[in-house]
């Protein structure tokens, strides 16, 4: 699981070695205005979430850090992620099956429901995947190649051949 999880992230890592900041912190393309840069920011607040709330085996995922500067550069994207596959390489496979309390907001107020540690990775890693179509189509907006050909998509996603190939 954990190498699925770092193989996602570094497709991120590789998508911000190829921009610059001023692509990575564009916030003009429409309908909502948001950059490849808060994405990015959001996908790995959600990772540090979880690795906050382990000592007190209570994940917040509402009180998530924030951090507005990792929008603006991809240095400190980099940095993020690698921060985030770090503390994943330092989880216990032998915790995966803890109970742990995850709480959010699912648009009616706080709900705290019991996970595993390894159902919320799962959680995390899918969020992050969608978070990746949304940048994918700010690429494709910002004329800018995606990093790979299954940047965005859910490994469970039937493979189409691209019809402008044909």
């Amino acid at each position: 699981m954990i190498k699925a999880i770092e193989k996602n992230l570094d497709k991120g890592i590789k998508l911000l070695t190829q921009i610059t900041d001023e692509q990575y912190s564009n916030t003009s393309i429409a309908p909502y205005y948001s950059s490849i840069g808060s994405h990015i920011r959001h996908i790995l607040d959600i990772f540090d979430c979880v690795f906050e709330g382990l000592p007190t085996e209570n994940i917040n995922l509402i009180n998530r850090s924030r951090n507005s500067i990792i929008e603006l550069h991809t240095s400190k994207g980099i940095n993020y992620f690698e921060e985030i596959k770090q503390k994943l390489q330092n989880l216990d496979k032998d915790d995966f099956d803890k109970i742990i309390k995850v709480t959010d907001d699912l648009g009616l107020g706080k709900e705290t429901v019991n996970y595993t540690l390894a159902a919320i990775l799962i959680q995390a890693h899918s969020h992050a995947i969608h978070h990746f179509a949304s940048v994918g189509y700010i690429i494709s907006q910002l004329g800018i190649k995606l990093p790979d050909d299954d940047f965005g998509f859910n490994p469970t996603t039937p493979k189409h051949h691209n019809l402008n190939n044909n």
